[in-house]
């Protein structure tokens, strides 16, 4: 057990700092504060010791130096034994305790502005070094590295008066390390983004246990800020498999966010019906005729707002997630009866620019796939050119492709989804069961489009296609072998365009 007699306190966040300084108070610690910090103190009606007469430096260079100096990390860093005391005593330098720091906010600085300058100089040097000084000498030393900590701080002093235990000094040296680490890598990250040493760094703060992974003897854990994205509307928690879907649903829809009312259902990640229409309610019926077996326990999206019409024809049916950019307030009501559903707000579309997975002994990177359908060329290669009614059910179709698993076929008409082959071992196997699906639940074919998320090595895709009466066909090309498929569809009077951008999605 070690009590507190003396506390530096350099802090960035005040709120939730003054039952610490009451704590002090009432402990009879000295504290060592500096700036905004001891103006803090000071108005609480406490005494505080200047850094600046301990050290007899003031603060200097627009506040970069304050607190580097001898005398106040000599006090951090001296082993309470005799050789490192009698070192602290010949120049006369007080022992600290307690470090409680809260550095500068460098990641949100970066959100907010580009401007340099204000970047850089929210870069933390004398906090940074005070947290890993107190944490390397935590048997002596007990660190507060965040506000986050504020609360588990002060829980500590009041069940050992004014004292800490070596696990719970462990424990906040653990965590100042995590704030560092976090802190280092993500300037490191900004520093990074124009470079060409290709370097992983990742560093995430917030972590969620999962009631399980993919099955339940597999342990899950969610590392990210779900609140920054969602407004969540549920008793029931994410599972690790929604959140997965729903990483899939939200990228889909941010295709078509800004289009007409479109509606999503996904199921295993991919989108087994997608449908654009005049209202949302029309979208969403587009969207369930699409795949109205796999729609059972899916994961639902709309790029608009759900109204009540829409949420009582949903409603009809069994759905693990529904997720929206807001819900009128009787749609709210209605939905959130059953408790075992998810609503999910979105707050803010947002797709990594990067995306990675571990494999083997190492991890994957690349760029994420942000080729929108609306900014690829689509180049005619046929004699007989696309209508604009065909080229705008291609660009859907194209939409869709993207975000299904390869090897993968789309077939659209008029703004929505007739069926999709997709994670099949060949494109052959894709077409056919696109095809099959489609007539499965009723739809005719003919004058309808096709997608392919990678170029045709034969013609056979084609001449499937053509026969169920598909009229044109977008493709990326890039096959040696590409104008057997460009006469086939010249022979059978079926329009092809070329994007030259393929989606492969294993």
């Amino acid at each position: 057990m070690k009590k507190i007699n003396s506390a530096l306190i350099s802090v960035y966040h005040k709120d939730g700092l003054e039952p610490i300084i009451e704590a002090f108070k009432k402990n009879n610690v000295t504290i060592y504060s500096t700036g905004g910090t001891q103006e803090f103190i000071e108005k609480l009606g406490v005494k505080v010791e200047r850094v600046e007469d301990l050290t007899s430096y003031p603060s200097i260079l627009d506040g970069r130096v304050k607190t580097l100096h001898p005398k106040v990390f000599g006090g951090i860093l001296a082993r309470r034994e005799e050789d490192h005391l009698g070192q602290l005593a010949e120049y006369d330098i007080p022992e600290i305790d307690c470090v409680i720091v809260d550095l500068y906010p460098f990641e949100e600085t970066v959100k907010s502005t580009n401007d340099e300058n204000t970047i850089i100089e929210k870069i933390d040097i004398g906090g940074i070094s005070l947290i890993r000084a107190a944490g390397k000498n935590y048997k002596d030393v007990v660190v507060v590295p965040s506000v986050e900590d504020y609360a588990y701080f002060v829980e500590c002093m009041e069940e050992h008066q004014g004292a800490t235990t070596l696990a719970q000094r462990k424990e906040l040296a653990r965590r100042s390390f995590k704030v560092s680490s976090n802190y280092d890598v993500a300037i490191f990250n900004y520093f990074d983004e124009e470079s060409d040493d290709i370097t992983f760094k990742q560093s995430i703060h917030q972590s969620q246990q999962l009631r399980y992974g993919e099955n339940p003897h597999q342990q899950g854990i969610y590392f990210g800020e779900l609140n920054n994205m969602f407004e969540k509307s549920g008793d029931k928690e994410l599972s690790y498999n929604n959140l997965v879907d729903v990483d899939a649903a939200v990228n889909l829809m941010a295709e078509f966010k800004d289009d007409a009312p479109t509606f999503a259902v996904l199921k295993h990640t991919n989108p087994c019906g997608v449908a654009t229409r005049p209202t949302i309610l029309e979208a969403w019926k587009g969207a369930l005729a699409g795949d109205p077996v796999s729609a059972f326990g899916g994961i639902l999206i709309s790029n608009t707002t759900v109204d009540l019409a829409t949420a009582e024809e949903i409603n009809k049916i069994f759905y693990e997630v529904l997720i929206a950019p807001d819900f009128t307030a009787e749609a709210r009501e209605l939905l959130s009866k059953k408790k075992k559903r998810i609503l999910l707000k979105i707050n803010e579309w947002h797709t990594h620019k990067k995306s990675f997975k571990s494999l083997l002994n190492g991890v994957i990177m690349q760029d994420t796939d942000m080729k929108s359908a609306e900014k690829l060329t689509f180049e005619t290669k046929t004699d007989k050119a696309p209508t604009e009614a065909q080229i705008k059910d291609l660009k859907f179709a194209n939409k869709c492709v993207k975000h299904l698993k390869s090897n993968t076929i789309v077939l659209a008409r008029d703004g929505q989804l007739l069926g999709m082959g997709c994670g099949q071992t060949s494109r052959v196997d894709a077409c056919r069961q696109a095809i099959a699906k489609a007539q499965n639940f009723g739809f005719d074919l003919e004058g309808s489009v096709m997608a392919s998320d990678a170029f045709f090595p034969f013609p056979d895709c084609v001449e499937i296609a053509s026969e169920a009466g598909i009229k044109a066909v977008v493709q990326p090309g890039g096959s040696i072998k590409d104008q057997l498929s460009i006469d086939e569809c010249n022979k059978r009077g079926v329009s092809m365009v070329f994007t030259g951008t393929r989606h492969f999605k294993h």
